[in-house]
């Protein structure tokens, strides 16, 4: 079997390996095989087939260099090659330690630093008017605001929303579970507002069934129009619509709910330890970020507010 042969069956068995060892999410899945075979092609293109090497072995360290440099020379952003780099320091540890090569290439690959940029985040007033405005005179808009209200309120990803079951509430105990990633579990508290809305959204909601209410969808807690679970764009394209009728904040999706909750909990006084188990991040420098918007938020008041700021 030549190397690309070899190469493509032994992704194949890696992707396996991720998605039942790993239990990584069907987004991680889906863009480390995008990422190794964009290596893999770059391989097909700059080798005839008279020059393949007859074994896996062969690939050098020079090969993922120069496919870094292809990417580069494309100016695809530092976090993409980030990530592929990832991809394939994860991919080539795993040939490693099965036995399929017997060294490995991408070992203390460097991963380029990522552009550091601060979470978009809203106010708090643009986030309290946006909730306001929302009609809940029917079924839809109560299920709306319930969306948007949860996002804010609990800092969950979109995944997680949309992969809610009505099983996962529990507003005797004020509580909500949550399947994160690598389905690791994590319980967030709901406030009065949420479970407000809550109630409102469980009692209508058996009136969203439709032709394509299967046994999945009776289980969802949010439902799209002919009844089937509510898929995550149609989730965003409400975030979307609402945020542009009250924020003028550049990015309008769900990710701005999620940062805003986590940038307004700290700016209130919460510790970044319970923030971070709030989010479900695995460790604390990704909730770190977060203290850098809080830091910008308190330049910005000091430069309007104090006359000594400015010359």
């Amino acid at each position: 079997m030549d190397i690309l042969k070899a190469m493509k069956v032994l992704i194949e068995k890696y992707l396996k390996y991720l998605e039942i060892e790993k239990n990584a999410s069907e987004h991680t899945i889906i863009a480390y095989n995008n990422d190794l075979l964009s290596f893999y092609n770059h391989l097909c293109e700059n080798q005839s087939d008279s020059e393949l090497p007859p074994e896996l072995e062969s690939i050098s360290r020079l090969d993922i260099r120069l496919w870094l440099a292809d990417l580069s020379d494309k100016d695809m952003a530092k976090s993409t090659i980030s990530r592929k780099v990832a991809a394939l320091r994860s991919f080539f540890k795993y040939c490693f330690k099965r036995g399929y090569i017997y060294k490995n290439p991408a070992h203390l690959l460097v991963v380029p630093k990522k552009q550091k940029t601060l979470p978009k985040t809203a106010t708090a007033e643009d986030l309290e008017r946006m909730l306001d405005n929302v009609s809940t005179d029917s079924v839809s808009g109560i299920q709306e605001r319930t969306i948007l209200e949860l996002f804010y309120s609990t800092g969950m990803r979109l995944s997680e929303l949309a992969g809610l079951n009505t099983a996962d509430i529990d507003l005797k105990q004020s509580q909500v579970k949550v399947t994160g990633k690598g389905n690791k579990q994590r319980i967030i508290p709901l406030g009065e507002k949420s479970k407000d809305i809550l109630r409102k959204h469980l009692n209508g909601r058996e009136k969203l069934f439709g032709s394509k209410t299967g046994p999945d969808a009776r289980k969802a807690l949010f439902l799209a129009a002919h009844g089937q679970r509510l898929y995550q764009r149609a989730i965003q394209r409400i975030v979307e619509k609402h945020l542009k009728q009250a924020s003028e904040v550049t990015q309008k999706s769900p990710h701005v709910l999620r940062h805003s909750f986590a940038t307004h909990m700290l700016d209130n006084g919460a510790d970044i330890r319970i923030i971070k188990e709030f989010l479900g991040h695995a460790n604390l420098a990704a909730t770190q970020v977060y203290t850098h918007t809080s830091v910008e938020r308190l330049k910005n008041v000091y430069e309007q507010a104090h006359p000594r700021s400015k010359l």
